[in-house]
């Protein structure tokens, strides 16, 4: 079934040409069936990029998505036009004032890895947030800084910053073949990696609470869940599109930043090649459908 996004919203127009089930407020409004109420807190400065990755992932689900644009309160960056974001997004003061809840929750990243966290600007309203997510959400999908930023705040699990640009893809390796977020995934996967810091296995082995189900040998640990399958932390990039990391690299030659060309991504043409399209899209239909499962039918009870 599809993915129920805001009337107009820039996403529209590709995830039509993709062939992306979407249905309009007029059509969802029609339907009898419960649909499934995620958030996304947007925290890239280029917001309509990440939302449209984001909307392609969760609208490869038999489940009708319906799905909220959530941005803070207390910060709004310069990147995003104010009309785009006062058409399609709630701030987080108007979400918990008004109640809202959701099945799921997908915090993104940030351009802020190499800040200590309680530097950013936004911390406070961020950690509310979570706090916030433990009662009023079923399960939240944390991705790059987001995934670091909650295993900080949550179980006090450092980042340590790289040398250079962790940047490419990477072949990682599925640990867990019958966990619920991994079913149906092969043994390797490629996923896309873009940060310039990390998190290390031994860390994450001290915290009892966490299960590392991916992990790389070049890129380290990927993908981690804890015990009761409520909340995920991604490190890397499963929602990046085909040509996300060449426009990365393009930017950063540009601003004359230290880069190198990103790794087992072109072809012998030198175009992307989109490895890690199939395997991202059952790892977020998996999530979907174990948090639809798990969810109480009305979002009150949770």
């Amino acid at each position: 079934m599809p993915i129920r996004i805001p009337d107009g919203l820039p996403a529209t127009q590709t995830l039509k040409e993709e062939r992306i089930d979407i249905m309009d407020e007029a059509r969802a409004s029609s339907q009898d069936i419960r649909p499934i109420e995620i958030g996304v807190l947007n925290l890239m400065p280029l917001k309509i990029p990440t939302e449209t990755q984001f909307a392609r992932l969760l609208g490869g689900t038999p489940l009708q998505v319906n799905l909220t644009l959530i941005e803070l309160s207390t910060y709004r960056g310069k990147n995003t036009a104010p009309e785009h974001l006062e058409a399609f997004y709630k701030g987080f003061d108007r979400i918990e004032r008004e109640g809202q809840r959701f099945d799921g929750l997908i915090i993104t990243g940030a351009p802020v890895e190499t800040m200590e966290f309680e530097d950013v600007q936004y911390w406070p309203e961020l950690t509310r947030i979570m706090d916030w997510a433990k009662s009023n959400v079923y399960s939240t999908f944390n991705v790059c800084w987001g995934a670091q930023a909650a295993l900080w705040h949550d179980y006090k699990v450092p980042k340590y910053e790289l040398p250079e640009k962790r940047f490419g893809v990477f072949a990682h390796q599925n640990l867990a073949l019958t966990h619920p977020l991994m079913r149906g995934v092969a043994d390797t996967l490629d996923i896309p990696v873009s940060r310039h810091t990390e998190n290390v296995q031994s860390d994450l082995d001290q915290v009892k609470d966490l299960v590392t189900l991916a992990s790389s040998p070049v890129s380290g640990p990927a993908i981690l869940s804890d015990q009761a399958n409520r909340n995920f932390y991604c490190f890397n990039h499963l929602e990046y599109s085909t040509d996300t990391l060449a426009g990365e690299y393009q930017r950063d030659m540009e601003k004359g930043k230290p880069i190198h060309e990103p790794e087992n991504y072109f072809d012998a043409d030198g175009k992307p090649m989109n490895s890690w399209r199939s395997h991202a899209s059952m790892i977020f239909l998996n999530w979907l459908t174990w948090t639809y499962q798990g969810t109480p039918f009305d979002l009150k009870d949770l």
